[in-house]
C-alpha cells in the first residue's frame, strides 16, 4: 500500500511538469539565457500541507497509516541561485498494534530545520530547486491504550526537491517531495526499544509568496 502512493503521488508531480512544459514551448531556450533561478536578496514564504508514508515498518508488530503533513519555510537568496533559511514542519502517523490487533495511539514529529536550497535555472515560469537539511526531530506519542510509548528526539536529515510556478512575481504555486531520516529508540512501559523509525517521504502541494 505505502509503495502505491509513492507512486500515484510521483506520477502527479511528473504531470504537473510535464504540463507547464508543453504547453510553454519557449522555455527550454528560456533556461539557457542564465545561470540561477532566482533574484538575489529574495524572501520566500511556503506555507504547504501534504501527506507522509514512512519508509519502513515503525517498530517490530506495529502498523502506520500515510501521516499528516504540514510545512512552512522562509527563505533568503544570498545569489541568483542560492538561499538559506528554516523549515517548520509537523508530520502525524495513527500507530496500531498488529497481533493482538489494537489501536496504540498516534506520533507527533515536529522537525526544526535549518536549509540550504539551490536554484540552478529557471524555465519561464518554471523554478525547479532542491534543498538540504539539518536539525532535530521533536517527537511525541498519544497513547489510546494503557501501554505508555516515549519516543526518543533524534537527528534530522531532510532532502526535497520540486518546483514552484510563478503565477505573479509575488505569488506561486508549489509542489515538493523530500525524504526525512528520523531513526531513534522508543521507551515502551519502561522498556527501551531501539528499534523505532519513523522516517519518511512526504509530498507536499501549497503555495509560496516572494519580497
Amino acid at each position: 500500500m505505502k509503495s502505491r502512493y509513492w507512486i500515484v503521488a510521483g506520477m502527479f508531480v511528473a504531470c504537473f511538469t510535464s504540463i507547464v512544459l508543453s504547453g510553454n514551448p519557449a522555455l527550454a531556450q528560456d533556461s539557457k539565457d542564465n545561470f540561477g533561478g532566482i533574484e538575489p536578496g529574495k524572501w520566500v514564504l511556503g506555507m504547504r500541507a501534504g501527506f507522509a508514508p514512512v519508509t519502513q515498518q515503525l517498530s517490530g508488530n506495529t502498523a502506520t497509516d500515510v501521516g499528516s503533513l504540514v510545512n512552512f519555510q522562509a527563505m533568503y537568496s544570498l545569489n541568483r541561485w542560492l538561499l538559506v533559511g528554516m523549515m517548520l514542519e509537523w508530520e502525524r502517523h495513527s500507530v496500531d498494534q498488529e497481533r493482538p490487533q489494537r489501536d496504540l495511539g498516534h506520533q507527533d514529529t515536529v522537525s526544526v530545520l535549518p536549509t540550504v536550497e539551490l536554484r540552478p535555472t529557471n524555465f519561464g515560469s518554471l523554478s525547479p530547486y532542491v534543498n538540504m537539511s539539518f536539525g532535530v526531530n521533536v517527537n511525541s506519542f498519544g497513547e489510546n491504550t494503557g501501554t505508555r510509548i516515549s519516543p526518543s528526539n533524534t537527528f534530522a536529515w531532510r532532502l526535497g526537491w520540486g518546483a514552484d510556478y510563478m503565477l505573479t512575481k509575488q505569488f506561486a504555486l508549489n509542489t515538493e517531495m523530500a525524504y526525512k531520516r528520523n531513526d531513534g529508540h522508543a521507551t515502551v512501559n519502561g522498556a527501551r526499544n531501539d528499534d523505532w523509525n519513523a522516517s519518511s517521504f512526504g509530498f507536499l502541494f501549497g503555495v509560496k509568496m516572494y519580497f
